[in-house]
């Protein structure tokens, strides 16, 4: 029997078993049927966000960001460009410290854009600062066991 590992969807927050060899096949949430593990970019609301970060078993980097910053919204088409290439061996997920200020507390967000790795429900890394695809990808391959 394949391994399986646990993954928040972004869209209702239901936490999902998904066959590690299945992660490349594109999985859905059971509840809402959206992609889990597709390599776009998601929105995550405060519950998503908690829940993904405790619960998540792939690496899951979080872009911490607000409308109004202008290096955030420049840095978004990279960050999905980084999501692309990394596909299902990590996840990348954005979360709006304006509509969510008690998380960016929480989070210790002091500027942004601000990057944080989990793996398995710990924070293992940090970066802040708009950054090309290739460097944001390269983070989490030097931080994070992602498989090539």
């Amino acid at each position: 029997m394949a391994e399986s590992v646990k993954l928040c969807c972004a869209a209702c927050g239901q936490m999902n078993r998904v066959p590690q060899d299945r992660l490349a096949a594109n999985p859905k949430c059971g509840i809402c049927g959206e992609p889990l593990a597709d390599g776009r970019v998601r929105e995550l609301d405060a519950t998503a966000h908690d829940r993904a970060v405790k619960g998540d078993e792939v690496p899951l980097l979080v872009d911490y960001w607000a409308p109004w910053c202008g290096p955030c919204r420049m840095m978004a088409p990279e960050f999905a460009k980084a999501a692309q290439s990394l596909g299902h061996r990590a996840r990348l997920m954005k979360l709006n410290t304006e509509a969510n200020p008690n998380i960016a507390s929480r989070a210790r967000i002091q500027g942004i854009p601000a990057l944080v790795l989990y793996v398995k429900g710990r924070e293992v890394a940090r970066l802040t600062g708009a950054r090309p695809a290739a460097q944001i990808a390269e983070f989490v391959r030097a931080n994070a066991p992602v498989s090539a």
